[in-house]
């Protein structure tokens, strides 16, 4: 009767998929740059004497229109994170085509943390990034995130708002889902 009670008390306070975001608008300033770098490109090429040869009217081209869009989509990709937990999983989506994205069993996590302050410095910049001695992270913006512990020792830490509700729910369904069962020394299951 108590567990009944128990469970129905969880189920009320963690709702069934929670959902967060993060967004940076800084990041549209860095795009702006790199539809401005692209549109110098096109400039370049429809608007140029040509002549200096067309190889280095190429490459000015070809340079300024590859790096506008490698900044462009490089960018729009870190304006804004969404994340949603649900009883089996959190999934990480960035950008407005939600690439790249990140789906992590909850039977793989170990534990979840509140970190009050995540910031690009501590990361090496903006975006998704992996240190060997810190894990992965997807860092959008400074301020608070979740830090998941994985099985295999591993971290993943994202930024998103409301990031203590965000742990609470984590941590809710890892009481409620069963330990796995060990191995049988046969190696089958019983």
């Amino acid at each position: 009767m108590r567990d009944l009670a128990r469970n129905q008390y969880t189920d009320e306070r963690s709702p069934a998929v929670w959902t967060g975001r993060a967004t940076n608008r800084f990041q549209w300033v860095a795009a702006v740059a790199g539809a401005a770098c692209m549109g110098l490109g096109v400039a370049i090429a429809v608007e140029s004497a040509w002549t200096s040869g067309i190889a280095p009217l190429l490459m000015a081209v070809i340079g300024c229109v590859a790096a506008g869009l490698l900044v462009l989509f490089g960018t729009l990709a870190f304006v804004h994170v969404a994340v949603k937990v649900d009883d089996s999983a959190m999934e990480v989506r960035c950008g407005h085509i939600g690439v790249p994205r990140r789906r992590i069993l909850l039977s793989h996590v170990v534990g979840a943390d509140f970190e009050p302050s995540v910031t690009p410095r501590h990361w090496g910049g903006w975006g998704y990034r992996w240190r060997p001695e810190q894990g992965t992270a997807v860092v959008v913006r400074r301020g608070e995130g979740l830090s998941l512990r994985l099985g295999d020792g591993r971290t993943f830490t994202v930024t998103v708002d409301d990031a203590e509700s965000a742990v609470r729910v984590i941590r809710d369904r890892l009481r409620g889902m069963a330990p796995p069962a060990p191995p049988t020394p046969t190696g089958r299951p019983v």
